[in-house]
């Protein structure tokens, strides 16, 4: 395992910011890791960086101990904070060689050189970071994180401030880097976590109150099933109501529905059948989901 949390425990006088979290984070994946403001993400993510000491519990990256290997684990790790400290002042090719110096990296050109390619930097890399947009300055940011080649990716916010188009070719990058290593992803954007993720941790209140995939999250909400159907042609709001299992039925318009029954019926065998008794042309049948917005909202509610 790349990053390893147990009973990991943060205490600030009377206020226990993280309680007993525990999760993994392995190679070839990426994990978002999401929470409320105050629920204890970024203190988690601190302290795996080695930027504050943990109370309690035991923290390993890469087989190191953040407590006891600090600077082994530092060099396994790229980091790009929430508020991504750069030096504005520099060029930014400028900057990425100064950064690449520190970490003591042989063939420093060549590395900068292909992390302004890969971030997308060509064009900005022989501006003054300071006079960057948000979004070409997370650029810079997510270079710096990965300029040592890091085991382990720690992306806190990379995507805030990206137009479109950018916020594509980091996605796709992102992805590149989670088949290779180990990417700890945190973003309050969840079409970002449904598009990126393998899986994720959601904590609540300093506990970890989820730890699963996208799919099997997804199915975690407790309601209704809905099924939205379209046939070609016309058919009565009755005659739907009569189909097994269904408790409500929603005219869309257009020869649409929806169709709503409860949590633990499937009634797609049933519309099915119901379609070819009344000679109807069955266009379309979609099951909705649960969104992993909807799942935060529900795991987070008593926020």
């Amino acid at each position: 395992m790349s990053v390893i949390v147990k009973n990991l425990t943060k205490i600030y006088g009377t206020q226990r910011a993280v309680d007993h979290v525990s999760f993994e984070a392995k190679p070839g994946e990426v994990l978002g890791f999401l929470g409320p403001n105050g629920a204890g993400k970024t203190t988690t993510m601190k302290i795996v960086t080695c930027f504050i000491p943990q109370t309690d519990g035991e923290v390993r990256v890469c087989g190191y101990d953040v407590a006891k290997d600090t600077m082994a684990v530092r060099q396994q790790i790229g980091y790009l904070p929430e508020h991504n400290p750069l030096y504005n002042d520099l060029y930014v090719k400028e900057y990425l060689g100064f950064v690449a110096r520190l970490h003591g990296l042989r063939n420093t050109r060549q590395r900068v050189d292909e992390l302004i390619q890969m971030t997308g930097l060509e064009r900005e890399q022989g501006k003054i970071i300071g006079a960057l947009s948000k979004g070409y300055r997370q650029r810079v940011g997510l270079a710096q994180a990965m300029l040592h080649d890091p085991q382990v990716l720690i992306l806190d916010e990379p995507t805030s401030g990206l137009d479109p188009n950018q916020l594509a070719e980091i996605r796709n990058l992102i992805k590149q880097l989670g088949r290779q290593k180990t990417v700890i992803f945190s973003t309050h954007i969840m079409q970002e976590v449904q598009a990126l993720c393998d899986r994720v941790v959601i904590i609540n209140r300093g506990k970890i109150v989820a730890d699963d995939s996208i799919e099997t999250l997804q199915n975690r909400i407790k309601g209704a099933t809905i099924i939205t159907v379209e046939f070609a042609e016309k058919t009565d709001k009755k005659l739907l109501s009569g189909i097994s299992g269904v408790q409500q039925v929603k005219d869309l318009g257009k020869n649409r529905w929806q169709l709503i029954a409860p949590a633990t019926t499937d009634i797609r065998s049933g519309i099915s059948a119901f379609a070819a008794k009344h000679q109807l042309t069955l266009l379309e049948m979609r099951k909705e989901t649960s969104s992993v917005e909807d799942v935060f909202h529900q795991l987070t509610a008593d926020q």
